[in-house]
């Protein structure tokens, strides 16, 4: 199978690991709420349930990212990790008492960690002005499975049967669901996926082997045109050219004469200076990639991805029970809801798409920012203490979450293009499991923020808007560095050091 098929397949299997994120998210979450208070969950359980996933995932996804990097391989991280989702899952779906509940998000969390293994492939396996566009395609993956998952809940919804010991309803056929789906994919990953080598390192060699082979070539022409005017052994040669060992009579009776003649030969010795070079390179790699997460643009870029996800889950963890509140909404209405909410995701991802072919990344960060705002804005005016009847606390609520959705796609495709071209590319695993960390204790923080402060509105709200405020202002200050050449050059000095 050549090359280009190979990659195909592998980009493939990746965009369904993605789907199926997306899927199990859509899929839970609507229901998840109901579940718990069937096992008479306090309400808290709810922001501790979400963050469980996201805990686990924290904590994996730098090991995962740097096991990634020092094998250079990810099919086997990716194996491993899909046995916890399997795991998690099927516990999701025993469901006999709340804290077991909990304990299956910790376990299936600990299979989102191998993201970073994969982000850190297809930066290796992309050209930098191709990187956007692939991580929104990936991107856009997740926010298809978000779009089809609440489709497959309103059939799930339907299920009421027993499956030996187990009870499977509404609320744990989701968690068996999943667990095949997950075992289909351990299926896909094996048959369908490969270790794709860097490709633009692999460009670049080929380029460099055929430059040399041509000054070879074009050496060998030379050298053969003056052959004839050289003599057949030069004055050098005869009494020890450079670099050769001159043996006397004496050396061929005494071998002890011979080892002196060869740790003595005319030509100067060669400096030890491989050695010390290897010695010195630990060091300095790990003061590089100290160093690497502590310059200003990456510092924006972490800030950007934990404020915008502790937002986005903060909010995601309030919308179910304000529209059990104030609409009476049950699993169907919040699917749906879901749903439109997908469809508007993915149409923002593909326009991202299109978009970062023609502008920079910063200029989509940017962009997604101002959306952010002006949604904090609003959801801090209007949906902290809704008013008026039904009508117009129904537009309140839907004006919130398009604006909210809006803004995502090009935060997170920006902020994620941006930070795999200012780390280095020897240790993107390392540094995507870093990002995802990052994120994921935002995607803790988050739930249990808005989870404990459900009758306090206006302080959730408010300091949701002021933390958007704050990375706005860094962005502002540091917009003229968010520039993928210039950072380029200094990962490349930072890699001549090391």
């Amino acid at each position: 199978m050549d090359y280009r098929r190979k990659k195909n397949l592998t980009f493939f299997t990746i965009g369904l690991i993605f789907l199926l994120s997306g899927v199990e998210y859509a899929v839970i979450l609507p229901t998840i709420w109901r579940y718990l208070q069937t096992l008479e969950a306090a309400p808290y359980c709810l922001g501790l349930a979400l963050s469980a996933f996201s805990l686990t995932g924290l904590l994996t996804g730098p090991l995962f990212g740097y096991w990634s990097d020092k094998t250079q391989t990810t099919k086997k991280i990716i194996l491993f990790a899909n046995v916890f989702e399997m795991i998690g899952n099927f516990m999701y779906f025993m469901g006999y008492s709340k804290w077991l509940l909990l304990s299956s998000r910790l376990v299936a969390g600990i299979g989102t960690g191998a993201g970073s293994a994969i982000f850190g492939l297809l930066t290796r396996s992309t050209a930098p002005e191709d990187r956007a566009t692939a991580f929104a395609a990936v991107m856009a993956c997740r926010q298809a499975g978000l779009l089809i998952g609440p489709a497959f809940n309103i059939f799930l919804r339907l299920c009421d049967f027993k499956l030996g010991p187990f009870v499977v309803n509404k609320y744990t056929a989701p968690g068996l669901f999943m667990c095949l789906l997950w075992t289909l994919i351990q299926l896909a990953v094996i048959f369908m996926y490969w270790d794709l080598p860097p490709l633009e390192k692999e460009k670049a060699k080929d380029r460099l082997r055929g430059q040399s082979k041509d000054k070879e070539d074009e050496q060998g022409l030379v050298e053969e045109d003056n052959d004839e005017e050289k003599p057949l052994m030069g004055s050098q040669e005869i009494g020890g050219s450079y670099g050769s060992v001159v043996v006397s009579n004496t050396t061929m009776s005494d071998p002890s004469a011979t080892s002196n003649a060869t740790l003595n030969p005319i030509s100067p010795p060669l400096s030890p200076e491989p050695p010390e070079t290897h010695e010195s390179s630990s060091p300095s790699k790990t003061s590089s990639i100290s160093r690497e997460f502590l310059r200003e643009e990456v510092a924006v870029l972490l800030a950007a991805q934990f404020i915008t996800l502790f937002n986005q889950t903060a909010l995601e963890t309030m919308v179910t029970p304000m529209t059990q509140k104030y609409f009476g909404y049950s699993e169907l209405e919040n699917s749906v809801m879901y749903s439109l909410c997908g469809v508007e995701v993915i149409a923002g991802f593909l326009f991202v798409r299109w978009l970062s072919q023609r502008v920079t990344e910063r200029v989509i960060l940017a962009i997604g920012l101002t959306i952010c705002n002006i949604s904090g804005v609003w959801c801090l005016i209007f949906l902290a203490n809704p008013l008026g009847g039904f009508p117009w606390k129904l537009t309140e609520f839907v004006i919130g979450v398009f604006l909210q959705v809006l803004g995502l796609p090009f935060v997170a495709v920006a902020q994620v293009s941006l930070f795999s071209k200012v780390t280095s590319e020897k240790t993107q695993g390392f540094s995507q499991g870093v990002r995802r960390s990052v994120g994921g204790l935002a995607t803790i923080l988050g739930p249990l923020w808005a989870g404990g402060l459900t009758d306090n509105m206006y302080i959730m709200m408010g300091v949701m808007m002021g933390l958007l405020a704050l990375v706005t202002i860094m962005l502002a200050f540091s917009y003229d560095r968010m520039l993928a050449p210039a950072v380029e050059e200094q990962v490349d000095d930072s890699d001549n050091v090391g």
